[in-house]
This record gives structure tokens, sequence and C-alpha cells, in this order.
């Protein structure tokens, strides 16, 4: 599956939603969902808070796929890029303090997954890789 919408926060809670949908097909535990619908919020807050500095003018783009019993997550974005991701990986770090960011949500994305991989370049965006292991192989 793949999704494609403007980087506006109510596009967000859209996202968490959609995503959630395409995996149920699979029949995840309860917990499963909520912790993917918790890193696709994550990830794509990041994508237009930081990404694309709230301009509604850029595009978010996930990718979902489920191959064995195995869910794997891109979410992209064409914005500024991060200039230093160990920084940004970091526990508690936020490039936006005057928002009242936590800085929370890579430790959460990396926490509810079994794998996260971030890639950036400056000026030409971020994307991030996510991966986990249902508990149930029922992907066929």
């Amino acid at each position: 599956m793949t999704l494609q919408f403007a980087a506006k926060s109510e596009n967000e809670s859209f996202a968490r939603v959609a995503v959630a949908s395409f995996v149920s097909q699979v029949d995840p535990t309860l917990e499963e969902i909520d912790e993917i619908k918790t890193v696709v919020s994550e990830a794509v807050t990041n994508a237009i808070i930081h990404g694309y500095e709230e301009n509604p003018d850029g595009t978010v783009t996930i990718h979902v796929v489920l191959k064995d019993s195995m869910i794997e997550i891109t979410i992209e974005d064409q914005g500024k890029g991060i200039e230093d991701i160990e920084q940004a990986l970091q526990p508690l770090y936020t490039s936006k303090p005057e928002l009242e960011r936590s800085g929370m949500g890579f430790t959460i994305m990396e926490n509810f997954m079994d794998e996260m991989l971030v890639e950036s370049e400056i000026g030409k965006g971020t994307k991030v890789f996510l991966r986990k292991k249902l508990i149930n192989n029922r992907i066929s």
C-alpha cells in the first residue's frame, strides 16, 4: 500500500487510521495495532513539523508492505532533512523546543518496532524505515 498526502497536521490521524486499517487484514493484536498507529503518528508528525516546518505544500509518502510475519513501513518527506541523525535519535532531543516538543518521537518508534533506520539528506528529505514482526503469522 502506498499513500501520499499533503503535509498538514490534520492528515496525521488519516495516516494512522489508514495504516491500521491496512494492517488489520492480518488480524494483529490490539497492542500491535496501537504500536503501529503510534509510530505512524510520530513519523508523520516529524515530517510535517520538522521536515516541512508546517508548510502544507509538502507531501508525505507512506509505503506499507506485509510479508511473511513482518510489517514494513516507510515514511518519507522531501523536506529540509536532518543535519545530525545521531543527535536527533537521542531521547529528549528536539530541534523545536519552542513548540514544547518532547523529543521522544524516534525513541518511541525504536521501542515499539523491531527495527528502525533513519536516512536523511539536507535539502532532500528524510526516510524512516520501520519493521515489526507480528506475534501471529497470519500474513498470506
